[in-house]
C-alpha cells in the first residue's frame, strides 16, 4: 500500500510465505540488483572480489540492522546434536540401501564432497580487525557431504552449474533422493563436527556465493548464522533456478535469523517432515 509521497518498503506476506514469524518487515528494495552506473545492466559477476567494509552494502539497505537474535548457543549444540544422533541411527538402514543402490545403479563414488561457505565469524568485529584480510570469503569454508545425485561429469571443468528441473545431469536414483531429500542425509556429519546446525540456511559452493554476492547486496547477511540442512527457506521454496528464487529464500534466511530460537527450530524440524514425505519442493 502506498501513500502520497511515501514509498513502502515493506515485504508483503502472500500465501505462498505463511507468517509463521508474523508480517515480515525486510525492506523489499534490499533485494533488487545492483545496476552499473549510466546502463540498466546487473553488475558482472567475479571470479573473487575485494572485501567490503564491515556494515556498508555498496548504496544499499545498512547491514548492521540484520543482527542474529541471541540465543542459548550451548543449548542450541545439545539440540543439533541430539537431533542429528537420532537422525543417523533412524536413517542407518535408508543410509545404507542408498549407497548400495548408488554403487550398483551408476558409475563413481557413493559420496561427493564439496567446499562450501559457513558461518561468517568476522561480520560485527571491529574495521581494523577486518582489515587484517583483505579479501574477503564470506565465511569460514568447510567441506560437505552428499550422496552422489548427478553422474560424474556433471560439471566440466569442476565450473559450478545451477541444476534445473528434468536437469539431464541427474541419474534416475539421484532424481528420487533428491526430490526425497535423502541426498543431504550425510550433512548430519557436518552438523556433529559442528560445521552445520540442522536448520539454517543453506550453505553456497565459494564461487556460486561470490556471483550472488555481487548481485544480491544484503546476500552475506545469510551466514551471521550458522548454515543448516533444513531451514525456513528450504520448505517454503524449491531449489534454486534464478536470481529472483535466490531473493525470495534470502528474504525468508533473514526473517529466520531475526527470528531464531530453539522453539523455531522445532517448529521448522516438524515442518520439514511433510516436505519430505510428500517430496515438496524437490526435483
Amino acid at each position: 500500500m502506498r501513500k502520497a509521497g511515501i514509498m513502502d518498503t515493506t515485504m508483503a506476506t502472500t500465501s505462498e510465505f505463511p507468517g509463521m514469524f508474523g508480517t515480515p518487515t525486510t525492506p523489499a528494495k534490499a533485494f533488487e540488483p545492483l545496476r552499473v552506473a549510466g546502463r540498466g545492466k546487473a553488475v558482472a559477476t567475479a571470479v573473487s572480489t575485494p572485501a567490503p567494509g564491515p556494515d556498508t552494502d555498496t548504496g544499499e539497505e545498512p547491514r548492521s540492522g540484520f543482527a542474529p537474535r541471541s540465543r542459548s548457543e550451548l543449548a542450541c549444540r545439545v539440540l543439533n546434536v541430539t537431533v542429528a544422533l537420532i537422525l543417523i541411527v533412524l536413517t542407518l538402514p535408508i543410509t545404507v540401501i542408498t549407497a548400495l543402490v548408488i554403487k550398483l545403479t551408476s558409475r563413481g563414488p557413493v559420496f561427493y564432497s564439496q567446499t562450501r561457505v559457513g558461518l561468517d565469524r568476522r561480520w560485527n568485529r571491529t574495521r581494523a580487525l577486518y582489515e587484517r584480510r583483505r579479501e574477503d570469503l564470506g565465511g569460514e569454508q568447510f567441506t560437505i557431504v552428499k550422496f552422489r545425485s548427478m553422474r560424474v561429469d556433471a560439471e566440466v571443468g569442476g565450473q559450478a552449474v545451477w541444476a534445473t528441473k528434468n536437469d539431464d545431469r541427474v541419474t534416475p536414483v539421484g532424481r528420487f533422493i533428491r526430490a526425497t531429500r535423502i541426498d543431504e542425509l550425510p550433512q548430519l556429519l557436518n552438523v556433529l563436527r559442528g560445521d552445520m546446525n540442522v536448520v539454517g540456511p543453506r550453505p553456497e559452493r565459494p564461487s556460486i556465493f561470490v556471483r550472488l554476492r555481487e548481485d544480491i547486496g544484503l546476500f552475506p547477511v545469510r551466514q551471521r548464522v550458522k548454515p543448516g540442512i533444513t531451514g525456513w527457506a528450504q520448505i517454503n521454496r524449491s531449489y534454486d533456478t534464478d536470481l529472483e528464487g535466490v531473493r525470495e529464500k534470502l528474504r525468508l534466511d533473514i526473517e529466520y535469523l531475526q527470528r531464531q530460537s530453539l522453539a523455531t527450530d522445532i517448529g521448522i524440524l516438524l515442518k520439514t517432515v511433510p516436505v519430505v514425505v510428500f517430496r515438496r519442493g524437490g526435483w
